[in-house]
């Protein structure tokens, strides 16, 4: 039986002061893996082949968690349409990560012979964490698709070509020595590459203050946003709406703070999606369909990954359901759906209705109110449709102010 967000039971000992960066970057790092093309656990296994061979090599402590981090957010930048956040450096630095990791992923897809990008940098030019890092990819995607001889052989040819010579020896010594592939096999399962991946930072090294959490729920609807034009803004706009529908409502200040980090969240599921579905101008078909159903379930199961995230992804998961059980993925009723999940979901709506989308323009309030008000309260909450309508007439859309400034923020020194 599903647990849904009315039966939802806290666990006391779940609270934001125990939650650390590496907990939550390591599960959301499966979000990207969604992308079209990419292999699951890629991020994960990325992450421990660097750090063995920063390990081998010594690094200091700042630029192995530089490294470490870069390698799990490597392809934060790499969904369509990227460019628009600069390859991820953005989304790195409102992440408050230093100028090693930022430097690392920009850098990733140099060449040692020059031939890479973007900047057609050679040799010693390349970044050392960018270098390992390329290294690292590079075994996990050539052993995933052909095995590790494969990949092994693959990285010797590339020798002085792609990669730094250096590194390709401290890789091939590892490999020999069997200290490079634990937990990094094709057949290694997701859940113990994370557990490896967690031990190298222990989780307590880097907890996470309440405005940190909020920077992290911002910069992945930033990724989210980025996959099509179409839904630019769309995860900032509705938990916005969300902040302000709560607000009103007389929520407890951590309950407004919830239901914010859901709407931010909410559709981080779509990253499995192909843009083929997403820009698509002409109607869906119903295998198209069945995917789309299916990215509320994702977005939870990302999100429970992080233990003191489950409310929040049951709610997230929750933002297509409807009060009358003709929603999805569970067709979830009334008496299932918490507010703080109804106003998640009205406030999803209002995105939508507001915002251009492939086969139509953004509608004009008057239109949308119309549609809203069609709606409740036997599909959406109508308390909640008031309130926003009551919103829209004021024009009384108040942002969330975080509690540290991004200029400011550093997840560690």
């Amino acid at each position: 039986m599903v647990q849904t967000s009315a039966s939802f039971r806290s666990n006391p000992s779940a609270t934001d002061c125990a939650i650390s960066f590496s907990e939550v970057i390591s599960a959301l790092s499966y979000a990207l893996d969604l992308t079209e093309g990419a292999l699951p656990g890629h991020a994960l296994r990325s992450c421990l082949l660097g750090i063995r061979i920063a390990t081998e090599l010594n690094l200091g402590e700042q630029q192995t968690n530089s490294l470490y981090f870069a390698l799990l957010l490597k392809d934060a930048g790499r969904s369509n349409h990227a460019r628009r956040i600069a390859g991820g450096a953005r989304i790195m630095c409102k992440l408050g990560l230093g100028l090693d990791a930022v430097e690392a992923v920009h850098s990733l897809e140099e060449r040692w012979d020059g031939g890479g990008q973007p900047d057609a940098l050679k040799g010693e030019q390349i970044p050392l964490l960018s270098r390992i890092g390329a290294v690292a990819e590079h075994l996990d995607v050539f052993s995933g698709e052909r095995g590790i001889a494969a990949a092994i052989s693959s990285l010797i040819e590339r020798s002085g070509t792609w990669f730094d010579p250096e590194l390709v020896r401290v890789a091939v010594s590892l490999h020999h020595r069997g200290t490079l592939w634990t937990n990094c096999l094709p057949s290694a399962s997701q859940e113990d590459s994370r557990r490896a991946v967690l031990d190298l930072d222990a989780g307590k090294r880097h907890l996470l203050q309440n405005g940190q959490i909020d920077h992290i729920c911002e910069a992945f609807a930033e990724v989210v946003d980025a996959k099509s034009h179409f839904t630019f803004r769309h995860s900032m706009s509705v938990a916005d709406t969300a902040y302000g529908i709560a607000r009103r409502m007389g929520l407890p200040s951590h309950r407004v703070q919830l239901v914010r980090r859901a709407a931010l969240l909410h559709d981080i599921g779509k990253l499995s999606l192909s843009n083929s579905i997403l820009d698509k101008t002409t109607q869906l078909n119903e295998t198209e369909w069945e995917a789309v159903y299916q990215h509320p379930r994702l977005t939870r199961q990302i999100l429970e990954r992080v233990g003191a995230f489950r409310e929040m992804a049951v709610i997230a998961g929750e933002h297509h359901e409807k009060l009358d059980g003709s929603g999805y993925p569970n067709r979830l009723m009334a008496l299932d759906l918490s507010l703080e999940s109804r106003i998640v979901a009205v406030a999803d709506v209002y995105g939508a209705l507001s915002e251009d989308r492939p086969y139509r323009a953004g509608l004009e309030p008057q239109q949308i109110v119309s549609i809203l008000t069609r709606l409740a309260p036997k599909k959406l909450d109508g308390d909640c449709v008031d309130v926003l309508v009551t919103m829209l007439a004021e024009e009384s859309f108040v942002r969330f102010k975080p509690v540290l400034e991004e200029s400011t923020t550093q997840i560690y020194a």
